[in-house]
């Protein structure tokens, strides 16, 4: 059974940082690229960043280039997000995946806040 389980959000400051992570279980965690997702309140989800399985090649969206940095220990199968100079459009429930495994339940995600 395919399982995400993400951890380290909370309520921060406007230019604060924080660290997300994600253990994940039930499949060849080294074999796939692994993405975090965030989802707004009255918005869709949205991929943020995405890392291939090997770390050669990162994505990340406009919105959250040279603040946000992926990186994954493949021996702990887990994704982190390191969050910085967090603005409060940054306020989402963040989720992670391997986006090529689209019917793998999404995990309950970690409440990111950043609010004065």
């Amino acid at each position: 059974q395919v399982q995400f389980v993400e951890s380290g959000g909370g309520l921060v400051q406007p230019g604060g940082s924080l660290r997300l992570s994600c253990a994940a279980s039930g499949f060849t965690f080294k074999n796939y690229a692994m993405g975090w997702y965030r989802q707004a309140p009255g918005k869709e989800r949205e991929l943020v960043a995405r890392m291939t399985s090997f770390s050669t090649a990162n994505y990340y969206a406009d919105s959250v280039k040279g603040r946000f940095t992926i990186s994954r220990d493949n021996a702990k199968n887990t994704v982190f997000l390191q969050m910085d100079s967090l603005s409060p459009e940054d306020t989402a429930v963040y989720y992670c995946r391997a986006p090529t495994r689209q019917s793998d339940k999404w995990g309950q995600g970690t409440q990111v806040t950043v609010s004065s």
